[in-house]
């Protein structure tokens, strides 16, 4: 059995031509989900990047992990304290220990780990290749990394091999030699001259008028980066930088897929493709960051092709965690699930083509803002706990199958949605309270305790010169 995960960074579903895009992104991972499931609702259970893989790889909520912020206590998994053993149960229970527990070799090629001092993700991966620059990544400084592994061992048998590519993160850094494939061509449709100038009047980090975070300073080096959005032109500019970021990914995808097939193994391996967060281009007047407990921000693609024992080009229209990924694999290897997991698998999703989604979901971001979301129906609700000065009210509503772009908050107009999404999130929270660690406290209550978001602390740390590691896209 062979498997490869491509684990793609900052990427929104809604932007592959398989999720609906109007622009031809991903013609490679199209063709994947055309032999596969895709999932439609699938969510990241805590955003932005460290807190997702987190609650990826541990199978666990941030609230149980620990793992819920970019700096400060919550950016390290909970210490297991008098019961750990000679190793953290971690190691046994994390998601590549799957694989090695089925007798496969685990390698991943990701500069993940590095980047943000993350060294559990290593935890049951038996091979790591550290590509060196932190998330600063271009693909081609990353593929030939991965070729070399394939030539090397891809006609072996029974292997977990995770690919990590950031080219959608920004800053958007698709070679100039790349060009632009999407000149000229159609703008998402809700973003309009009176949407852009509506954003004029927004404020916070990453606004249209400081998409730097905290300043509009260009980056010479990167020359499809935009500093600010005062005009459908620099809205373009925008679009493309992120749109070309996933195109060239794409190609290079694209030769990994090559390089199996001339090795004969690419008919039966099993191909998931996913990612860690989004991008918001726009919603709630934010550009280039991922920084908000809501649909752009948390929604991620999933696609799995499973020859063999899954469907193929089957939809999937369950609410989703990314944490139930490890029940899943687990179940599909025939291996009980940890007892620590609070995921839940959808196995019979793949083979079967089973309903097997939740009704309702919560979502979280505790880096820039310290928000919790539900997710129910056509709806998503959404509580601030600290607004990382975005100014958001208390309580948003969004109808998100009429509005995904989260531009009418409803709140106001049906109190019903919010009273019952808000006893949800409640419920929820008793439920993951009740079931921490003697004497744990919630990890967002220590981001609180601690001077709130990290994202969002003294200017000091936040304003830095370009070529910072703030300055080059390090939010995420």
């Amino acid at each position: 059995m062979r498997v490869l995960f491509l684990d793609l960074d900052t990427l929104r579903a809604d932007h592959l031509g398989c999720y609906g895009y109007l622009r031809d992104t991903s013609p490679h991972i199209d063709r994947i989900a055309d032999q596969g499931v895709r999932f439609e609702k699938y969510y990241c259970s805590d955003a932005p990047c460290l807190p997702s893989r987190a609650a990826l790889i541990s199978g666990q909520f941030g609230i149980h992990s620990g793992v819920v912020g970019h700096g400060g206590t919550a950016a390290d998994m909970r210490i297991e304290g008098p019961n750990r053993r000679f190793r953290r149960s971690f190691d046994r229970t994390g998601l590549p220990s799957i694989f090695r527990r089925a007798g496969m070799k685990t390698v991943t090629v990701s500069p993940f780990a590095e980047r943000h001092s993350a060294y559990w993700f290593y935890g049951g991966f038996t091979e790591m290749y550290n590509t060196g620059k932190g998330g600063l990544e271009s693909a081609e400084e990353i593929t030939p990394t991965v070729l070399d592994w394939i030539d090397r061992c891809a006609a072996d048998d029974d292997w977990f091999l995770h690919v990590n590519y950031w080219d959608p993160h920004a800053i958007y850094r698709a070679p100039a030699e790349f060009g632009n494939p999407f000149a000229g061509q159609p703008l998402p449709a809700w973003l309009s001259e009176e949407v852009i100038a509506g954003h004029q009047k927004t404020v916070g980090p990453n606004s249209a008028s400081e998409m730097n975070m905290f300043n509009d300073d260009p980056y010479e080096a990167y020359p499809r980066h935009t500093s600010h959005v005062h005009n459908m032109a620099e809205l373009r500019h925008h679009i493309d930088g992120y749109d070309c970021g996933i195109r060239y990914m794409d190609t290079h995808i694209g030769q990994l897929f090559d390089a199996l097939a001339a090795k004969g193994v690419m008919d039966d391996l099993v191909v998931i493709v996913s990612g860690d967060h989004g991008e918001n281009h726009g919603e709630l007047g934010i550009y280039k960051e991922h920084a908000t407990a809501d649909q752009p921000t948390c929604r991620i693609p999933m696609i799995v092709r499973w020859p063999g024992r899954g469907r193929a080009g089957h939809v999937d229209t369950g609410l989703h965690h990314n944490l139930d990924l490890a029940p899943t694999l687990a179940e599909m290897l025939g291996q009980a699930p940890c007892e620590i997991w609070d995921g839940q698998s959808y196995a019979a999703a793949l083979t079967d083509g089973a309903e097997c989604g939740k009704d309702a979901i919560v979502i979280a971001q505790c880096a820039h803002v310290c928000q919790r979301s539900v997710r129910m129906g056509d709806w998503l609700y959404m509580r601030t706990y600290h607004d990382g000065y975005f100014l958001f009210p208390e309580e948003m509503l969004f109808h998100i199958a009429d509005d995904p772009h989260e531009q009418h908050d409803l709140a106001a107009e049906r109190p019903d949605v919010v009273s019952q999404a808000a006893a949800h999130l409640d419920r929820w929270h008793e439920q993951m309270v009740a079931t921490l660690p003697s004497g744990a406290e919630d990890p967002m209550q220590t981001v609180l305790r601690e001077g709130g978001p990290y994202h969002a602390r003294a200017p000091a740390r936040v304003l830095q010169a370009p070529g910072s590691d703030r300055a080059r896209g390090g939010g995420a």
